[in-house]
């Protein structure tokens, strides 16, 4: 039996208004969206740094750091594939990734089935290996108040 490994990652990103709003790799339509150095999509941000550390990798910030030009604005799911390559090097496939979501709006229910097979073709996994939820704050804090969005996920890996 081949040694298997736990990943945890998260990820939070503020919202402003008339910003293009990447979740998983779709486009969503809301009046603000998630603002960063690349596409700021917190769920795929969060998928990068649970695989990272699961592989004792360091993090999504060391490998894609936000001051080097070439990650500007760059999609998210190909910071993904870069990840996958890099814990592919280390001998390691993905077993499973389970991601959470927390924020007021949209309502991302329906797109779920999209982001998981965004998610699927940049990791090469099968769908049936990714769950995404997501939850509310309730209202309250910086995320009820709409001014962010928080995303956390867990990986599993496994040595090849």
């Amino acid at each position: 039996m081949g040694k298997i490994k736990v990943g945890f990652g998260f990820d939070v990103h503020q919202l402003k208004e008339q910003h293009p709003f990447v979740l998983g790799g779709v486009n969503l339509e809301h009046h603000a969206g998630a603002y960063g150095h690349s596409d700021a999509d917190v769920l795929l941000h969060a998928i990068c740094d649970a695989l990272l550390g699961a592989a004792n990798l360091r993090d999504i910030g060391f490998h894609f750091s936000n001051t080097d030009n070439r990650w500007k604005g760059i999609s998210s799911l190909v910071l993904l594939q870069h990840v996958v390559a890099l814990i592919k090097e280390k001998g390691f496939s993905i077993g499973n990734i389970d991601a959470m979501v927390c924020l007021e709006a949209p309502k991302i229910n329906p797109h779920i089935p999209a982001m998981k097979t965004h998610i699927a073709e940049a990791a090469s996994i099968s769908e049936d290996d990714i769950s995404i939820k997501a939850t509310t704050n309730e209202k309250l804090g910086f995320i009820g108040r709409e001014e962010g969005v928080v995303a956390y996920a867990v990986c599993l890996i496994e040595r090849d």
